[in-house]
């Protein structure tokens, strides 16, 4: 394997771009790219994650791991979870309309949406997700707005829910964590809804 040295921005691209724990530079690079012949990662996961820090770390002083030393220091409060019936949000998420969302706020409109489209009559649960002081989810535009300032609240497509989105990436996967937990999801569901944003 080769190593190349890449500037900061661009490492912060191919970073962004990660679709699951411990997945290769090279594997992200060939799915950017459109390359075919895309190689399966047969090794531990853990052994890649910890080889890609060590490279990353040598090529730039950026790494994946400090966005999540940046979270915000909120801590959420303990939700109680709707028992979750037989509909499924991973039947109504497609891949290639979510790859299409503008950004990450886009993605995180957009999983939410498909959240409420699915669970229309357990969705006002999300209102009890909140931060130590800021509110996240919210029946009005106002009632964000009101809440605390620079909240950027956006309205969940075809919903009267809107959600606070002036948060880093770290807190909005946290926050659709939170939502899937308490729709009924498992742990191991709600880390891979998390994980598409």
């Amino acid at each position: 394997m080769k190593q190349i040295d890449i500037d900061d921005e661009l490492y912060q691209y191919i970073a962004s771009n990660t679709q699951s724990i411990g997945e290769s530079a090279s594997t992200i690079l060939r799915r950017l790219l459109n390359m075919s012949g895309e190689k399966q990662l047969t090794a531990d996961v853990e052994i890649i994650k910890n080889q890609q820090l060590t490279t990353a770390s040598a090529a730039s002083s950026v790494s994946v791991e400090p966005e999540l030393q940046q979270a915000d220091t909120e801590t959420p409060k303990t939700v109680t979870p709707v028992k979750q019936k037989n509909a499924n949000v991973f039947n109504v998420l497609n891949k290639e309309e979510l790859a299409m969302q503008k950004g990450v706020v886009g993605r995180f409109l957009f999983i939410l949406s498909a959240f409420y489209r699915t669970h229309k009559s357990d969705f006002a649960a999300v209102l009890d997700i909140k931060g130590r002081d800021r509110v996240y989810f919210a029946t009005s535009k106002e009632d964000l707005v009101n809440s605390g300032s620079s909240m950027n609240p956006k309205n969940i497509t075809d919903s009267e829910y809107w959600v606070m989105t002036n948060s880093n990436t770290t807190r909005k996967k946290m926050m659709l964590h939170e939502v899937a937990l308490c729709l009924g999801y498992s742990a191991e569901q709600a880390e891979k809804i998390r994980d598409y944003l």
